[in-house]
């Protein structure tokens, strides 16, 4: 039962749903981090954190903007789940003055120990799970305590991260568990999202054939994935993991082929989502192919990171944002090419022979998300339009 003990929320709109806040913070800073990441990778910017330059670029993007992402999407299907009210005000503005001093601390700007940056950075997630438990548990919708586990791992990624770099100077397994969590959050999540979203929306166009939904397939693609991950996280270097990577990706592509991606074409949103999630599989296969030295491994991370993860929570925080602030669940052209900017940014990425093709992926990457932050800052910071608000399971 839903708990209407609370009053009536009268603080600023930008605190009255999870999703709100976090997605705005999450693209502001994808819009200033990777100008910045550039202009560190030049030599115009030296930071003075615990990390090294590419160490701390990857952290901030598999922990510092994921985690923003993550945190406005729980805060926002949560409600969903228990029938309470979302969490809103002040424990909002704590969580987000947390996440921010965290990005500060691990670039160095608060001239902390490694240690008490680990600490600080890894505070964010630790109280965001715990606040997950405390709902579910008083909303006594036990089903969905398992979405603590992945936010549990995730955790245990970014401290593993912080930990190898004060053992050794620098992360790899770190950055290879945070790859591989961050990737399994992704296919868990869309393979849950998409096929759902594509059968509602096939249904009310007519006739023809719907999306296969989620069933032994799925589950069992989803656990041979994690285990060729977790090879390739121990085994890098091994045949056995770069094996085991391409039929994972062969897998997922299979996977995504069942959700009829093609017969979306009418409805940019949902098109956006099968198409972030295609880069996924090809990521996998492609870092596949660099344990045979056929690409540079490098390739394949951008694929995931870019394409896939920036592509998939782009068009996540779109769709999230429209539905819950009672707007009709439409872009234009200018949100449609701000997702194709960050395709592109992939695209490019992954062919760039150098310093040129390394600016212009970034400026596409930034103008992307700028895009979507001229579209949506607006929409997230202030009141709903009026329509009466989805359920997140059905959109």
């Amino acid at each position: 039962m839903e708990n209407t003990k609370r009053p009536p929320y009268s603080g600023p709109a930008l605190f009255s749903y999870g999703f709100r806040p976090f997605f705005l913070m999450a693209g502001l800073f994808a819009v200033l981090v990777v100008p910045l990441w550039m202009a560190v990778w030049s030599g115009y910017v030296a930071l003075s954190g615990p990390f090294s330059p590419v160490d701390w670029h990857i952290h901030e993007m598999l922990f510092g903007y994921t985690s923003a992402v993550m945190a406005g999407f729980l805060f926002t299907a949560i409600p969903n789940w228990t029938g309470r009210l979302p969490t809103r005000g002040w424990p909002l503005m704590v969580l987000a003055a947390l996440w921010t001093l965290g990005r500060i601390a691990v670039a160095g700007g608060m001239g902390l120990g490694p240690v008490q940056v680990m600490i600080l950075d890894c505070a964010f997630m630790a109280l965001i799970g715990a606040m997950v438990v405390v709902e579910i548990v008083a909303g006594r919708n036990w089903s969905n305590l398992k979405v603590v586990a992945p936010v549990v791992f995730y955790l245990a990624a970014n401290v593993t991260f912080h930990l190898e770099v004060m053992a050794q100077g620098q992360a790899a397994i770190g950055r290879r568990l945070g790859f591989a969590m961050v990737v399994m959050l992704i296919l868990l999540i869309g393979g849950r999202i998409i096929p759902s979203f594509t059968r509602n929306w096939l249904v009310k166009r007519g006739p023809g054939p719907l999306p296969a939904p989620f069933g032994r397939f799925d589950a069992a693609s989803l656990g041979f994935t994690l285990l060729a991950l977790l090879l390739w996280v121990a085994l890098s270097d091994a045949k056995l993991s770069a094996i085991g990577l391409m039929l994972a990706g062969l897998v997922q592509l299979i996977r995504l082929g069942r959700w009829l991606g093609w017969r979306t074409v009418a409805s940019p949103l949902l098109l956006m989502l099968h198409l972030a999630f295609a880069f996924l599989p090809c990521g996998l296969f492609t870092l596949g192919l660099a344990g045979f030295g056929m690409v540079p491994a490098v390739v394949g991370l951008h694929l995931l990171g870019i394409g896939g993860i920036g592509g998939m929570t782009l068009a996540v925080m779109m769709r999230a944002s429209l539905g819950h602030t009672g707007r009709a669940l439409e872009v234009g052209p200018m949100l449609a090419a701000a997702f194709g900017c960050v395709a592109l940014a992939a695209l490019v990425r992954v062919l760039a022979t150098d310093e040129t093709g390394l600016w212009l992926a970034a400026a596409l990457w930034v103008a992307g998300f700028s895009g979507f932050l001229a579209r949506y800052a607006p929409i997230l910071a202030s009141a709903n339009a009026g329509r009466k608000l989805p359920n997140l399971k059905e959109h």
